[in-house]
């Protein structure tokens, strides 16, 4: 069974880089009602106590690799064991990684490429069914490292998707230039996701669930032209930066925003006994037609083979996904998950959100069961998700969605 997807995955990935995509259309109505999931989003380099790590290990790799045979990287693949789910592993880095020569101001660079796409199927108690097949995240990627860690660079494409922007609009990702050169510290500029909200602010490859929380893909997630630095230390890290409120290149400067988050880890030095806990807060405010300015806090903590989080925000108007909104909206979400084996995790959230304050009986709530199998970490990975939806002025829905998530 192993040997059968390993084949199909090499097959997935050649197929993958030859064939056309088409574009679907979707109309407005439909956008409307239907969560626009982004494209898979990778983390940057991670910032490490010796900050030359990362490189180090890269170019390691890299002059192991030089006398081994395709067919040996590729065994490798098959014999690949991730057990780590909070970073990006790739299948094929070692095929993928180029270490430079000598006389090269860089180290080396890797080209990847994401796929993340599922097959939902919904339905309403009026009886209504539908099914449809909707790729995610379709993307491809250029990481390079500089020598003696002065600093990488990314430029990430997506392949656009139904979502009422341009072609332009969708394509750019995250194109950026960053160091680690100061120890505990990242300095980044260029076109990226902020840290609007925990979850907000992630790596999409990283959620619990094949889409955001309510809170998140309102008031998150979209990116902004600017500059941040985070630090990250043993009782805390944090995450500041200025930027243009402008999102998916639709104005030229229509204000400045500030998005600043902090959390701390109070049991940093006892976690190998108690556990991870992390508390965290932040804000998003800034100019565009006019003020807006979120807060949002923060509870996670993970023991073992449990975890469990909790979000809250309040928005009085937002900069989010879906554009800039005057409205006064709130929410929160509280997630619980169980890893049954290395391999298999089980996952419930509640996630409810009040889109304008001003008006009554407007609450959205989604109630999700999800099924995570990690073949090989986030690198490859099935999804199960079932979702409740209990809204207060629409018929209730009910969603199954079965996913695939590959990078590569």
């Amino acid at each position: 069974m192993k040997k059968i997807i390993y084949y199909f995955l090499v097959l997935v990935f050649l197929i993958f880089i030859n064939i056309p995509k088409t574009e679907a259309k979707v109309s407005d109505a439909e956008l409307q009602n239907e969560e626009i999931f982004e494209e898979v989003v990778l983390s940057p380099p991670q910032i490490e106590e010796n900050g030359d790590e990362t490189n180090v290990q890269a170019a390691e790799i890299n002059e192991n690799d030089e006398n081994m045979t395709l067919r040996d990287k590729l065994k490798n693949v098959y014999h690949l064991e991730i057990n780590e789910y909070d970073r990006p592993e790739y299948l094929f880095r070692d095929i993928l990684t180029h270490k430079c020569k000598e006389e090269s101001i860089m180290d080396n660079w890797h080209v990847w490429g994401a796929f993340n796409g599922l097959v939902d199927m919904s339905f309403t108690d009026n009886g209504n069914f539908n099914t449809k097949y909707m790729g995610n995240a379709h993307n491809i990627g250029f990481d390079g490292f500089l020598k003696n860690n002065n600093g990488d660079f990314r430029i990430m494409l997506g392949v656009p998707y139904p979502s009422g922007r341009n072609y332009v609009q969708t394509l750019f990702s995250d194109v950026y230039f960053g160091t680690n050169k100061i120890p505990h510290h990242r300095i980044q500029i260029g076109h990226f996701r902020p840290q609007i909200g925990m979850e907000g602010g992630n790596s999409a490859y990283t959620l619990a669930f094949l889409g955001r929380s309510q809170i998140a893909r309102n008031f998150g997630t979209a990116r902004r032209i600017g500059g941040r630095i985070k630090g990250d230390f043993k009782y805390l890290d944090y995450d500041a930066g200025v930027y243009s409120s402008d999102t998916f290149f639709e104005e030229f400067f229509p204000g400045a925003e500030f998005v600043g988050w902090i959390n701390l880890k109070p049991l940093a030095n006892v976690e190998d006994k108690y556990g991870k806990l992390k508390i965290g807060g932040g804000i998003d405010g800034g100019h565009r037609d006019d003020n807006f300015f979120v807060t949002g806090a923060y509870v996670g903590y993970e023991y073992k083979k449990f975890m469990a989080e909790f979000e809250w925000a309040n928005a009085n108007g937002y900069n989010g996904y879906y554009g800039h909104s005057r409205k006064h909206a709130t929410g929160f979400y509280t997630t619980i998950g169980y890893m049954l084996t290395k391999k298999l995790q089980l996952l419930a959230c509640y996630d409810e959100f009040t889109p304008d304050k001003t008006i009554s009986g407007n609450k959205k709530r989604e109630y999700t069961l999800g099924i995570n199998y990690f073949i090989k970490g986030q690198a490859l990975r099935l999804i199960l998700n079932y979702v409740f939806c209990q809204n207060d002025n629409t018929k209730d829905s009910h969603r199954i969605m079965l996913g695939t998530q590959i990078l590569i």
